[in-house]
């Protein structure tokens, strides 16, 4: 504790634009841009009295500050921004994309127990019935050019579903439909192999809605079995086992931030 006095809510203005003068953000935002923790985690530590900006406790996550220069301590302990850290997971189905469940579920978190890591996100989403290959970072800046719709890598699923498919199913899937004021369509759809009564599909999304391949899919009467993501870009789910993760190569980093075409 440094004596001075702490500082309290006042008017939340969180950004300077007079002239000569470098724009401010949010105390909550500049924690989480810097890759400490979650902008939820950030504000309750700042509401708690735990984050003291150049030596004094402050309470409201919306007070500005200089993103950049700012000095920063939590608990009395100086921090800086965090280590850019980059993996991928193998998520198996019956887990949430999120940290916390209010309805007591499973979450993605649950792989990553007894590992020692630092705060992470996802980065994307992949929902509670789907696999696959899923991203983690505590680098907004990188995620978000990841997740950009218009410049972010394409996403390759294989989906199981419950009918065989034919080259107009196929065809409807890359023309798209309209779906309450959206339209959703497949980049690439293929034909990987059919059994009996069911057949596995390979979609390409250059862009991720929400359960975007379920939805489409339905338009068209045909209901989802397994759908799992194995690559995104040119990063392949590979031989990762379920419910394991790695560390991204610097390559891999830089590959996958690089604006598709």
């Amino acid at each position: 504790m440094t004596g001075k006095r702490p500082v309290r809510p006042a008017r939340r203005n969180s950004v300077c634009n007079d002239e000569g003068m470098a724009p401010r953000h949010g105390l909550a935002r500049v924690l989480s841009k810097r890759g400490i923790c979650s902008r939820s985690e950030a504000e309750r530590r700042v509401r708690a009295g735990r984050v003291a900006v150049d030596g004094r406790i402050v309470f409201d996550p919306e007070f500005p500050i200089m993103r950049d220069t700012a000095r920063l301590s939590i608990d009395g302990v100086p921090v800086d921004s965090a280590q850019s850290l980059y993996l991928m997971l193998n998520k198996p189905r019956g887990l949430v994309t999120t940290s916390r469940d209010e309805r007591g579920r499973d979450t993605v978190y649950a792989c990553f127990e007894g590992a020692g890591l630092p705060w992470i996100a996802p980065v994307g989403r992949l929902d509670k019935a789907s696999e696959g290959l899923l991203l983690f970072s505590n680098d907004p800046r990188w995620a978000a050019r990841i997740t950009d719709p218009a410049h972010g890598p394409d996403k390759t699923y294989h989906v199981q579903i419950d009918r065989l498919a034919d080259s107009d199913l196929l065809h409807a899937l890359e023309e798209g439909v309209q779906i309450d004021g959206e339209r959703l369509s497949a980049r690439r759809a293929t034909l990987l192999r059919v059994g009996e009564r069911n057949a596995w599909l390979e979609i390409v999304l250059d862009e991720g809605r929400n359960r975007q391949i379920r939805r489409l899919l339905a338009a068209f009467d045909v209901a989802v079995l397994r759908l799992v993501r194995v690559a995104i870009g040119d990063l392949p789910l590979g031989t990762l086992s379920k419910g394991q993760w790695r560390w991204l190569s610097a390559e891999e980093v830089s590959a996958l931030a690089k604006p598709s075409t």
